[in-house]
């Protein structure tokens, strides 16, 4: 695998310098795709429970609909 680079713009020049990224850099790469990996864990966790919800609503022959009709 190719090691990540970095690209700096000097916006007043216009100016592109691109370089691979330092150790620091490569760490705060692995750090954010860890956080993004605990993120998306949570998101699929909640939408499988929303799922899990509406099918025991569904069961009961209820609707979303019907617990916001009630105030829930």
């Amino acid at each position: 695998m190719t090691k990540p680079q970095i690209k700096i713009v000097d916006t007043t020049s216009g100016l592109e310098i691109i370089r691979d990224a330092n150790a620091q850099e490569l760490a705060q790469i692995e750090i954010d795709a860890a956080t993004d990996l605990a993120a998306q864990a949570q998101i699929e966790a909640k939408a499988q429970a929303k799922a899990a919800a509406e099918a025991k609503l569904a069961a009961l022959g209820l609707t979303t609909d019907d617990l916001r009709a009630l105030g829930l």
